[in-house]
């Protein structure tokens, strides 16, 4: 009975602390129909042959998880799966209700997590994760993945999560039907983009679609790579370079001025919608991740190239900014024994092969099958091989959360003010807080 109280008191704080945190509602994760036994050893199978994944893969990122579900279920079938998913762009809403559960000592059996610092600085340093090098030696893992990717979701301790995929955080994305239209390519430079955009403003459409807050983030990171270059960004991460730097201060400038061409309602609209204001032809572009192009491709039924296209983001060309969705095992969940299984399906050639297409993203894999990919996922894996490599901010990589959660306020008062000084201050104070920078 206590243990029954305790899981309904859990959800309750956690759907509340949500809310409080980010004023929206969202689906509460589903928790489990009866009271599990406890577990005595961290291997034993659990009795009721349960497995819970938590993760915010919802609505039209939906399909790609129930693809890897249906392959678990192939090989598991006698499991239970229980797809706990908390909706909210980028993992908003999850990462409360994650932290309510994980503190409160009910961890789901399975939890998707940006690979780097987002697990690593956060739930690695609380000591609540397993190692998981012996299953990437006894699957093979360690040649299967980039040696660079290996070493972002390791420490010298242990390797923490399975990577599902590579996701390009730097792409503009537009329909080429709706520039011929307007008389314009795109830009890739931010001057180009500068010098089309009145025009583009004056037929009437927004020259840039911008979505909720955290898609702030993702499009202030794209155009700091751009002020900045790839080694000034790295700087930054490892407290080489000041964040507010003359360099840095440079970086909030041409954000303030990118912003200046984007819709007025950003900061109601999700991802899609802001994306469907391109398809539309209501905005020309928009900067985000590349599950957009599995959006685009698998809900709205466009072609890639003919339908609709991209390119790196303006001033980015040869610089690919990556992020990584991954699982991890959390210490103590009660069905071990199935969590292992499903990260085995995640890190398969068959489960990745399965799961990218319809994702948008590219296989993390060395050997992945790219007649099974469409031509934007063959020109990504293309440039993953060749460009310059850098982290993602807004999506986990370069920053614990501690930052990430401080940067979005700094993000709100900058989207406020405009003031590209104070941002610059603000954001170094923080660097230093969270344990960036000196």
């Amino acid at each position: 009975m206590k243990k029954t109280l305790a899981k309904v008191v859990i959800t309750v704080v956690a759907l509340f602390a949500m809310l409080a945190l980010f004023g929206c509602s969202s689906e509460e994760p589903k928790q489990e129909a009866e009271m599990a036994p406890e577990a005595t050893e961290a291997a034993a199978p659990a009795a009721d042959n349960q497995l819970e994944i938590f993760s915010w893969w919802a609505g039209d990122e939906g399909p790609a998880l129930d693809a890897l579900i249906a392959l678990y279920k192939q090989q598991n079938p006698t499991v239970e799966v229980i797809n706990a998913t908390v909706t909210g762009g980028s993992g908003v809403n999850a990462k409360a209700v994650l932290k309510t559960r994980m503190l409160g000592g009910e961890p789901p059996d399975s939890f998707q997590v940006h690979a780097g610092q987002e697990l690593i600085g956060t739930w690695v340093a609380a000591d609540r994760m397993e190692d998981l090098t012996p299953l990437f030696q006894e699957e093979g893992w360690m040649g299967a993945f980039p040696e660079g990717l290996v070493k972002l979701i390791g420490t010298d301790t242990g390797i923490w999560s399975v990577p599902v995929n590579i996701h390009r955080s730097n792409v503009v994305w537009y329909i080429p039907a709706n520039l011929e239209k307007l008389g314009v390519a795109a830009p890739t430079t931010w001057d180009e983009f500068f010098a089309i955009a009145p025009k583009i403003k004056e037929a009437g459409v927004t020259p840039l679609a911008l979505a909720t807050n955290w898609t702030a983030n993702h499009l202030w990171e794209s155009v700091a790579l751009a002020s900045l270059g790839a080694d000034n960004w790295d700087a930054l991460w490892n407290g080489e370079l000041a964040f507010d730097s003359p360099e840095g201060v440079a970086a909030w400038e041409l954000f303030g001025k990118v912003l200046e061409f984007t819709n007025a309602d950003a900061s109601s609209l999700s991802w899609q919608q802001a994306t469907d204001m391109v398809v539309d032809g209501r905005a020309a572009f928009n900067i985000m991740g590349d599950w957009a192009a599995g959006y685009m491709s698998t809900t709205k039924g466009l072609a890639p190239g003919a339908g609709f296209g991209w390119a790196a983001s303006p001033g980015t060309t040869g610089e690919f900014m990556f992020l990584a969705d991954s699982f991890g095992l959390p210490k103590n969940t009660v069905h071990r024994d199935n969590a292992l299984a499903w990260l085995k399906v995640l890190g398969s050639k068959e489960g990745s092969d399965a799961f990218n297409p319809l994702k948008g993203s590219i296989s993390a894999r060395t050997d992945s099958d790219l007649s099974k990919y469409n031509d934007y996922a063959k020109s990504a894996s293309a440039d993953f091989g060749t460009d310059r490599i850098v982290g993602s901010l807004a999506h986990g990589v370069t920053a614990n959360e501690g930052f990430m959660n401080d940067f979005a306020s700094v993000m709100e008062m900058f989207l406020a003010g405009k003031d590209a000084q104070a941002a610059a201050q603000a954001s170094q104070q923080i660097a230093v807080k969270n344990g960036i920078s000196k």
